[in-house]
């Protein structure tokens, strides 16, 4: 079949395989430009490993540093009719790589909050591994069926304490409008915090622990965002805040529970960029465009794998965390002049200027390669068979 790009909303419900191969092919080219990652973890363990940050993880990790990596992610395969999720595809592609490199890596596709896949994923590691030196949480769901009690919690991307009214921007129009959110309540705040809080971080590593598969030394990493003030209304201080001040909790909660190991646990604050997630959230995206915009011009914008890079090649020894105990990717977006340049754009951009003082076609660019369009050297009016294996998944 011929594979188009047909979004929906903030999401794309097709994927390209060879262009989704191209783009890990890309970032792992990146990494192995940098050369070796010294002292650099060499048993990964990765929750949620097929797009966005996660994925940028376990390529940083094998190509910069030789690791032996274990994927876990829910995505859908191929059908001779229907695509596979890109992260399906991305997942195949790294396998693909991993092995012509002589690397180690087995993927695992699933409810990663559930105990059966933490118990499959210990036994794949006692088995091949024995332990692993690093684990990388990075799973983005807008749902979480609870392990112990069956019980079901949605997120909701709302702000707290007030309905919020702000700029927004239409990602299929183009156009710079208004937009209102009611506030949540006390339901949705639980509700989000139970999905994307830190609960389940604590859950894996609990379980890992016990099991004995955690090596001496071992540093574990989840990711959270913080951004400039104005995205606070609907993320700092939202609902989604209030999930990463749970993350935070766990990682203080962890940093105890891995003491008699040696180990460590961090939460990495990021960079704000164009990822499945952060597409859904309200007002991100002008932000995104502009932040875009002036980063490039400057010489300083990072995508996934430049900031996963930089963790794995300059945090891992030599973290510099910030008052709150966190590391931060983020520095180069937060510098003053960045957000300077950010607040004078947002009073300024409205629909008919956005394409000059934005980079909203950097914005969708980034958007549909991470669906695998619009890579170079990949031929779209192409039959492609939509049905590629996951090497380690029968």
């Amino acid at each position: 079949m011929v594979v188009i790009p047909k979004i929906r909303g903030f999401i794309c419900t097709t994927a390209h395989p060879e262009g989704c191969s191209k783009h890990v092919a890309d970032q792992i080219s990146y990494v192995k430009s940098r050369g070796p990652i010294a002292n650099g973890p060499k048993k990964v363990l990765v929750i949620g490993s097929s797009t966005g940050y996660g994925l940028s993880s376990r390529i940083a990790a094998a190509f910069g540093s030789q690791a032996a990596t274990v994927g876990v992610f829910f995505e859908r395969a191929g059908e001779a009719d229907n695509t596979a999720t890109a992260g399906w595809y991305n997942s195949a592609a790294f396998e693909r790589e991993a092995k012509a490199a002589g690397l180690y890596a087995r993927s695992f596709n699933g409810d990663a909050f559930s105990d059966a896949m933490k118990a499959e994923v210990i036994e794949a590691i006692k088995a091949d591994l024995g332990q692993v030196d690093c684990v990388i949480y990075s799973l983005a769901s807008p749902r979480r069926v609870h392990p112990k009690t069956g019980e079901i919690f949605k997120s909701a991307l709302k702000p707290i304490g007030g309905t919020y009214s702000n700029k927004n921007l239409n990602t299929g129009t183009g156009a710079v409008t208004e937009i209102t959110i009611e506030t949540a309540n006390e339901d949705e705040i639980a509700q989000t915090v139970a999905v994307m809080g830190g609960e389940d971080w604590e859950m894996w590593m609990d379980a890992l622990q016990s099991a004995g598969v955690l090596a001496p030394g071992v540093q574990t990493f989840a990711y959270s965002y913080i951004g400039p003030t104005l995205t606070w209304p609907i993320y700092k201080n939202g609902t989604i805040g209030r999930a990463k001040e749970d993350l935070e909790r766990a990682q203080r909660a962890l940093d105890k529970k891995l003491a008699p190991l040696g180990g460590k646990a961090w939460v990495s604050v990021n960079k704000a960029l164009v990822t499945q997630a952060s597409s859904a959230i309200p007002v991100v995206p002008l932000y995104i465009s502009l932040l875009y915009k002036i980063m490039k011009e400057a010489g300083s914008h990072e995508d996934c794998i430049e900031q996963m890079d930089r963790l794995f090649r300059e945090r891992l020894s030599n973290p510099q965390p910030d008052e709150a105990g966190r590391i931060r990717l983020d520095d180069w977006e937060m510098a003053e002049a960045v957000q300077g340049l950010i607040a004078k754009r947002w009073d300024e951009v409205q629909t008919e200027n956005l394409s000059e003082i934005s980079d909203f076609a950097g914005y969708q660019t980034g958007f549909l390669k991470l669906f695998g369009f619009g890579l170079e050297g990949v031929d779209y009016e192409a039959e492609t068979n939509p049905v590629v294996p996951v090497p380690s998944i029968p």
